[in-house]
């Protein structure tokens, strides 16, 4: 069993989208971001960075005791690595898994996730970095699109751990102020994800977590902090 500390966000998504397809028995343990549930000295103990989702694996590998893991993209890769699923053992092959997994994680995570805050949550709009996020979202759009021409997946005919870190960030390719029909490739690929049944039920996993619009309550919370949060 493995404990998912985890809200319906994108970083969420990915790991609900490898425990779906992976068929690993799992519990959601919710993390209301909102609320501040990420600064409980509990959460803390295992995830230090104040983020989720993080995970508590009940049945290790090696048989030992729970090992706790944090940051998506690592869970990811921990998981791939217990189940032998998604993540290619050919080294050449592994390594383009890899390297499309950090690209998410340092480029398209980031640069959409500020899209998303000066487009749609900062106080002030600010057509500067409005512009900015908007533009990088759409070259890094660019770049994955030129990747998928002639492949099914990113690292190529399977469905990989690189794919699950990047669809979640597509999903909200509206509100990033980006148009797929521009994409054809990347399209493609966001579709045939989409209808996977895994995906479907990686989704609803995380439905009656989140209600309605984030209060300015919980834009305090989530835009405000600073060292002290992580002392909680």
């Amino acid at each position: 069993m493995i404990d998912l500390y985890y809200w319906p966000t994108p970083n969420g998504h990915k790991i609900t989208l490898f425990l779906e397809e992976a068929g690993l028995d799992y519990k959601i343990v919710p993390v209301n971001i909102g609320a501040g549930d990420q600064f409980k000295p509990e959460f803390l103990a295992f995830s230090p960075n104040n983020r989720m989702p993080a995970i508590i694996d009940h049945n290790p590998a090696d048989g030992g005791e729970d090992i706790t893991v944090f940051e998506s993209g690592a869970i990811l890769q921990y998981l791939a690595e217990k189940t032998g699923k998604f993540l290619p053992s050919d080294v050449r092959e592994r390594k383009t898994v890899m390297e499309w997994l950090f690209w998410q994680m340092g480029g398209l995570g980031p640069m959409a996730g500020q899209n998303h805050h000066f487009g749609t949550y900062a106080p002030e709009k600010i057509p500067y970095a409005i512009t900015r996020y908007v533009n990088e979202t759409n070259r890094l759009y660019g770049v994955l699109d030129k990747r998928l021409e002639g492949r099914a997946f990113i690292a190529g005919d399977d469905y990989t751990i690189a794919d699950m870190a990047c669809y979640p960030w597509i999903v909200s390719h509206e509100k990033q102020q980006q148009d797929l029909n521009e994409f054809p490739n990347l399209k493609r690929w966001f579709e045939a994800i989409e209808a996977r049944p895994a995906t479907i039920a990686a989704y609803k996993a995380g439905e009656g977590l989140r209600a309605g619009e984030m209060s300015e309550e919980d834009k305090k919370v989530l835009f405000g902090q600073t060292a002290k949060s992580t002392k909680a």
